[in-house]
Formats: structure tokens, C-alpha cells, sequence
């Protein structure tokens, strides 16, 4: 790519807001603070294994999992990149257990950040590739500063969605419901440059499945027929496995190379592992936006309406046709139609 033609995150956010005419720019101003706030994440991730970032802090998040340094820094980093920006009213966090509201001190906005600050971090220690996931929604209550009413949306209200993935390069992958682009980070000019346009999965798609296999025994029999199938030779076989890990990770390979990922319930976990608002809601709209299918199993993803900020729930999301026989097979038993008919929407009006 010429150097003339390079196309900047800023450049492209501020085009989309030339598609809005009642646009006030706040939710350009907000985009723009989030790719800074992943900049200063990818400074520190690239440089963790020389500053004594590494490992945990000897402390659990609300979910009873070890706290990492750099869970912490990243979540920190996130908050102090936008609450003093009059975008937001209020976030929430995968961190902590209630939201968060702007603080008095500064002005509160029209707009609420959902985010994982730093998805896979279990990972860090063995250098896999990690990510931070962000869902923006408009603020529906009269609270000036946010209420649990605003952050309980169903994920079709997004108006954004996106994540950075932190690997061999950093990309900023984003959605605000007309389309999915992919920006890589160029450290030699410190900016995020236009390197995926209107991501699509492929199809024909790749046959690969994704899922954590080390969960088998706990597993649904259907859920054990559906993978069996899978690795088999039949119509509906000759899939391959590719499980990273990294949420993250794992949605980025499967929309540029196709396939299904699934994080099912299971006998320990009977509503997955998967947190609805950060992990698997941002998720589906970006999969939806480049032309797959998310659900729970039986219900598109995106149709689910959040009771608590930290709920869970199953996820298979990737190639339409893939999802849509995994959940007509996981569903045959109960009767159930599979998903598919709701697919494909897009984020409502800034």
C-alpha cells in the first residue's frame, strides 16, 4: 500500500460519521479514545516480559479467577482513557462486580462502554495471543450518570462493537453496524492504518471446529454427536480442530478463515463460561456484520436479553451454515427451530 493511501482509523471513523448528518461527533471522540487507550495496552503487552508485568497480583476479579497485572492495568487504562471524555454516562467492566459511573467531577454523556479489558489473560504467561472486546450502547434511562438499566441491553441495541487483539501485530477490528473493518497498528507512525476492509467470513468456509475439547466428559450427549460428526468422514465431517484459547484469538482466525466456534454448557458450567455482555454480545454483532451467525444454542445471540451484568451463557458463532446445522442438531431432540431467521441485523441510529 502507497504511503499516499494509507486510510487511518480517525480518517475512517470520521467518513462513517459523514453518514450520520445529526452526528455530534461524541461518538467519533469516543471511538478514538478507545483505539488510544489499546495503543497504551499494546505498549505494555509488548513489553511485559522486561517490566515486571507478568503473572498475578495474589488477588481474584468477581468471577473468582486470579487478577493479572496487567488486568488491572488494562481495566485501569480504559477507565481513565474515557471518564473525563462528557461521551459516557456510565461503563462496565468484567472486573468489577457493579457498574461504573462517570465520576461528578467531570461532564457525564449520552453513551455506555461495556469491555473486557483484557480477554485470555491467563494466557499472558505463556505469550498467546490476548485481546480487549467493547460494546457501546446508547443510554436509555433518565439516570444522568448511568443505571444497571442502561448497561442491561439486548446486544441488537449495540450501536458499536469491537476488539484489539494483541499478537504478532495489534489490529483494532470494529463494527458500528455497517460493516466490519480491520485496522493494524503501525508503530513506526503510532496509528492504526485500514488493513481489512468489510471483513466477510469466507465462503466457501474453512471446516475447522473450535471448541475447548478438555470439557468432553461434562459435555451434553448432543453436544458430543455434534463434534463426533464433526471429525468424522460423512457429509457433515472432515472438520478440522483449532482451539487457542484466547476468545479473541479464536473469533479473529474464524472470520478470516471460516468455521464455528462453540463454548458450550455443560454439566460443571450449565450456561457456558462466556459472559453475555463483554465477551459474547460484542461478539455475534461483529460475526453477524460480516455475514455469520451467533446464538446461545437455540437463540441468536443478539435477541438475548442480559439480567445481571455478569451473566453467562452457551456461544456458537462462525459460518451461517455451520451454526445453523450445529444448533438444528443440538435442538432435534427439544423440538426446537434452529437459529437463523434473525440474523444480519445492524446497530441502531447514533
Amino acid at each position: 500500500m502507497s504511503e499516499y493511501s494509507v486510510v487511518t482509523l480517525s480518517r475512517h471513523i470520521i467518513e462513517e460519521q459523514r453518514l450520520h448528518p445529526d452526528a455530534t461527533g461524541a461518538f467519533t471522540s469516543l471511538l478514538m479514545e478507545i483505539a488510544l487507550a489499546a495503543k497504551m495496552i499494546s505498549r505494555q503487552v509488548n513489553k511485559a516480559g522486561i517490566t515486571d508485568i507478568l503473572g498475578g497480583i495474589d488477588d481474584q476479579n468477581v468471577h473468582g479467577e486470579e487478577v493479572q497485572k496487567l488486568d488491572v492495568y488494562a481495566d485501569r487504562v480504559l477507565f481513565k482513557a474515557l471518564d473525563h471524555t462528557g461521551t459516557l454516562c456510565c461503563l462496565a467492566s468484567e472486573e468489577h462486580e457493579s457498574f461504573l459511573p462517570i465520576p461528578d467531577k467531570f461532564p457525564a454523556g449520552d453513551y455506555v462502554l461495556l469491555y473486557d479489558p483484557l480477554d485470555g489473560s491467563s494466557n499472558i504467561d505463556v505469550n498467546v495471543s490476548i485481546g480487549t472486546i467493547f460494546s457501546i450502547h446508547r443510554k436509555v434511562s433518565s439516570a444522568e450518570r448511568g443505571s444497571l438499566e442502561d448497561c442491561l441491553q439486548p446486544g441488537r441495541r449495540q450501536l458499536a462493537a469491537g476488539y484489539v487483539i494483541y499478537g504478532s501485530s495489534t489490529m483494532l477490528v470494529y463494527t458500528s453496524g455497517t460493516g466490519v473493518f480491520g485496522f493494524t497498528l503501525d508503530p513506526s507512525i503510532g496509528e492504526f492504518v485500514l488493513s481489512h476492509p468489510n471483513m466477510r467470513i469466507p465462503e466457501p468456509s474453512a471446516k475447522v471446529y473450535s471448541v475447548n475439547e478438555g470439557n468432553w466428559s461434562a459435555w451434553s450427549a448432543e453436544q458430543r454427536q455434534l463434534v463426533e460428526e464433526m471429525r468424522g468422514e460423512g457429509e457433515h465431517g472432515g472438520f478440522s480442530g483449532r482451539y487457542i484459547g484466547s476468545l479473541v484469538a479464536d473469533i479473529h482466525r474464524t472470520l478470516l478463515r471460516g468455521g464455528i466456534f462453540m463454548y458450550p454448557g455443560d454439566a460443571r458450567m450449565p450456561n457456558g463460561k462466556l459472559r453475555l455482555l463483554y465477551e459474547a454480545s460484542p461478539m455475534a454483532f461483529i460475526v453477524e456484520q460480516a455475514g455469520g451467525r451467533a446464538s446461545d444454542g437455540a437463540t441468536r445471540l443478539l435477541d438475548v436479553q442480559p439480567r445481571g451484568l455478569h451473566d453467562r451463557i452457551p456461544v456458537f458463532m462462525g459460518t451461517s451454515t455451520f451454526v445453523d446445522r450445529a444448533v438444528g442438531h443440538l435442538t432435534a431432540t427439544l423440538g426446537s427451530p434452529p437459529v437463523g431467521a434473525g440474523a444480519g441485523g445492524s446497530g441502531e441510529s447514533r
